[in-house]
């Protein structure tokens, strides 16, 4: 009997950490303000985060994480698509230690990604942000606004950002 409850447990935990959110709550929240870094190593406050009232991605992620790097891959292959028919920006938030974190902009380089790189090198805001498994990807309103946020990856999920983006850029409510 223990070893079901606690399976079951285990499985909900499990749930809820790997669902997305969508619910009221996360809908009001906003980024927190941290001090990290860009790839040029100047100071980068998050409360800089915006995109003239337009739809913002924040995606956490890191070199050595495959998943990671193969949704942005993907969604290299449509993001000048985006911006030019929801105006999006995405900042891209590697989690990369102190002693990797040189070897993100020469990565991001060699994959030709023209996002915005962060560096959270000591995950302050990750913590903050209760970031759990990578990637894990938020959309924010015009607003400012955390409206949507997603663990892992799969091959296609990045259509289901872009269809959050659209109804973002348009107003519409995110169920």
């Amino acid at each position: 009997m223990k070893k079901t409850t606690l399976i079951l447990v285990f499985l909900a935990a499990m749930t809820l950490a790997f669902s997305q959110t969508d619910d009221a709550s996360a809908k009001r929240k906003t980024v927190p303000n941290v001090d990290i870094k860009d790839v040029k190593g100047n100071v980068f406050n998050t409360s800089r985060i915006n995109n003239d009232g337009k739809p913002v991605i924040i995606d956490f992620w890191a070199t050595w994480c495959k998943p990671c790097v193969k949704e942005l891959r993907a969604i290299s292959d449509l993001y000048d698509d985006w911006v030019k028919e929801t105006g999006v920006k995405l900042y891209a938030v590697s989690i990369d230690d102190p002693r990797s974190s040189s070897q993100v902009k020469p990565f991001v380089d060699g994959q030709g990604w023209t996002y915005e790189v962060l560096l959270d090198q000591n995950s302050d805001l990750k913590r903050a942000m209760g970031v759990g498994p990578i990637p894990m990807t938020f959309i924010m309103n015009g607003k400012g606004e955390i409206v949507w946020s997603h663990t892992s990856y799969a091959e296609g999920n990045e259509l289901d950002i872009i269809d959050v983006v659209r109804k973002v850029a348009k107003g519409e409510a995110i169920k």
